[in-house]
């Protein structure tokens, strides 16, 4: 392994991210030194040959996703300062009202993956639907190939680690294998670090090969990522931001000061049993847009019953409870908060994850033989962008598997207090008919490409050029004809919520589901290029998808269509999309709950 780039060269496009503030007077004497410690880690490419070991759920896989990178950009417009009026083809569309609305993970189904591999990499085996399905269900948090160290082959082929570790060298937390047997790496890890800072340089970025190693120095904690993915060094250094929040939702910052009474603190032992934690936020990086969208998405449900649901959570707040949230997995229900108490998205995403992938909020107790009923925990929980410093105390109940209550509160003497409130809540939800009512959601799922309304004078029908020698079926149709939309994302900036469709075919395997969120990652960073953007409009095309972006004041809308897409049909059926949105928002959306303007 060499090393082809380091951060300690800033570029103007991002200076707050990649420039050192203080540069190295003998950068030459840095890189050499960092290319040693960096050959010194032995990981492998990814080669031609699998180790066997079933994949996990992100980056164990090996078959690159090879989302618009190398695609054709074919226009990148000037950024968004205009109201756009109409959208015609070659013109701009008309802009939905500045609500918004959130979005939908979308089911897995399955289909042989028809993207390339590069030689170099592990080949993609053909899945059907089945088998698609499976690898879906079968993905459970926990620590992975504990077995392993760095010494292991298996563990050098893996795409991407996650590390933390303190400042001493001690390691915390490892994605792949035992922190413990990773010890000598994470010395590495911290002596190249320590290296540059002594230097009077910061690291952030070292490229080496195909892969990338990410750092982030947050205090005496150190967290690190190594990867040969496609991902962009901004969304690898928000995974980390995000992994970093995590631990604080844990800890609070306050353990800053127990490195500050002795540099050699192990605080291992107070992450004990939080593997499940961690690993559940790493799988999120593959399938929830708000890891990078940084919204959050609803739960679709009438606009009566998700009005019913916020008037109690607000009488519940106004009884002296800090926030009240009611969720549905990962998707909100309704929230209310205190008076000028804001609610970052990133906290929310950050809150769910701790309480869907801790079992012991999920515990069911048998009290009679035919009648079972979920506990009620009451917990300290610290959320970072509201106060890193201090905890508050949560008060969960799961009313089924999926439906759950969060009340927080800053007074740790308040569980009986919110256990009453937690009863107001349920008894409106009964009264309602709401559970039900979230549970027929669940099993309808969220907006679907097929259902659009879109004017069949936009279908677009295949030449007969294109299909010479070739039968009908395999043709790929979706929303507006053969060469239509498969995919969108909308955002509304507004609201901080955004609102996905379903996966429909031909985007149905895990793979692929994946691949297009990577292209929508790269697209993101593109047109939010620090020091350029953000732009108004962008339009790329590849062997994969077609995918136009537009964003504006009020929202922002990303697109995914065929690879062989019109791209005056396109934008017709882009404004088909938006007109959708505007119509159904009181459904998608949490209406005049923006978390920063209570």
């Amino acid at each position: 392994m060499t090393t082809s780039d380091s951060s300690s060269s800033s570029s103007s496009s991002s200076a707050n991210d990649f420039a050192d503030r203080n540069p190295s007077t003998d950068p030459g004497t840095n890189s050499d030194r960092v290319q040693s410690q960096l050959e010194s880690m032995n990981l492998s490419e990814p080669s031609g040959v699998s180790d066997g070991s079933p994949t996990d759920d992100d980056d164990e896989e090996v078959a690159s996703a090879n989302g618009i990178e190398g695609g054709e950009e074919i226009e990148a417009l000037p950024r968004a300062g205009e109201h756009p009026v109409e959208m015609e083809a070659g013109e701009e569309p008309p802009s939905p009202t500045s609500s918004g609305y959130d979005g939908e993970r979308g089911s897995s189904g399955g289909a042989s993956s028809t993207y390339k591999a590069d030689e170099d990499e592990i080949r993609e085996a053909n899945v059907d639907a089945d088998t698609a399905s499976q690898h879906e269900a079968a993905w459970l948090p926990g620590k992975r190939h504990v077995d392993e160290d760095d010494a292991s082959l298996s563990w050098r082929k893996r795409k991407k680690h996650f590390f933390i570790l303190s400042n001493s060298g001690k390691p915390i937390y490892s994605r792949y294998g035992d922190e413990h047997k990773l010890a000598g790496f994470s010395a590495t890890l911290q002596a190249i670090i320590s290296f540059v800072e002594n230097g009077g340089d910061r690291v952030n970025l070292v490229k080496a090969g195909k892969h990338q190693v990410v750092f982030l120095v947050k205090g005496p904690i150190y967290l690190v990522c190594i990867s040969c993915t496609d991902e962009t060094y901004e969304y690898l250094r928000g995974q980390l931001d995000l992994l970093y929040g995590q631990m604080i939702v844990i800890l609070t910052k306050s353990i800053d000061r127990c490195f500050e009474k002795n540099a050699k603190f192990d605080m291992t032992p107070l992450l004990g049993g939080t593997d499940a934690v961690f690993s559940s936020l790493v799988h999120s990086f593959s399938w929830n847009p708000a890891t990078f969208l940084h919204a959050y998405t609803c739960l679709p449900l009438p606009y009566a019953s998700r009005k019913a649901t916020g008037t109690v959570l607000q009488d519940v707040c106004a009884s002296g409870v800090l926030f009240a949230l009611l969720m549905c997995r990962h998707k909100v229900v309704s929230l209310a908060g205190a008076q000028k108490a804001s609610l970052h998205p990133d906290d929310l995403l950050l809150l769910s994850n701790f309480v869907m992938s801790s079992e012991s909020f999920r515990q069911v107790l048998n009290i009679l033989p035919i009648y079972k009923q979920t506990s009620e925990s009451f917990s300290p929980i610290c959320l970072p962008r509201y106060n890193p410093q201090a905890f508050l105390h949560a008060y969960v109940h799961f009313f089924d598997d999926d439906t759950y209550v969060i009340l927080l509160t800053t007074r740790s003497d308040a569980f009986y207090h919110l256990k009453d409130g937690r009863v107001r809540i349920e008894a409106v939800l009964v009264k309602s008919n709401i559970l039900t009512t979230v549970q027929r959601s669940i099993a309808e799922g969220g907006l679907r490409v097929e259902d659009l309304p879109i004017d069949r004078r936009l279908r677009q029908k295949p030449s007969s050029t294109n299909n010479q020698g070739q039968d009908s079926t395999e043709v790929s149709v979706g929303t507006g004809g053969p060469f239509g939309l498969w995919h969108f994302m909308y955002r509304s900036v507004y609201l901080d919520q955004y609102v996905s469709s379903e996966f429909s075919p031909p985007v149905t395997s895990h793979r692929q589901q994946k691949s297009l969120y990577r292209a929508y990652q790269k697209l993101y960073a593109s047109m939010h290029e620090k020091g350029l953007g953000p732009h108004k409009t962008q339009y790329r095309r590849d062997e994969n998808y077609t995918l136009l972006c537009w964003v504006t004041p009020d929202f922002e809308l990303y697109a995914a269509f065929d690879p062989l897409a019109d791209k005056a049909m396109a934008i017709k059926i882009c404004n088909q999309v938006c007109q959708r949105v505007k119509e159904v928002e009181n459904e998608v959306f949490l209406q005049g709950a923006s978390p920063f303007s209570w």
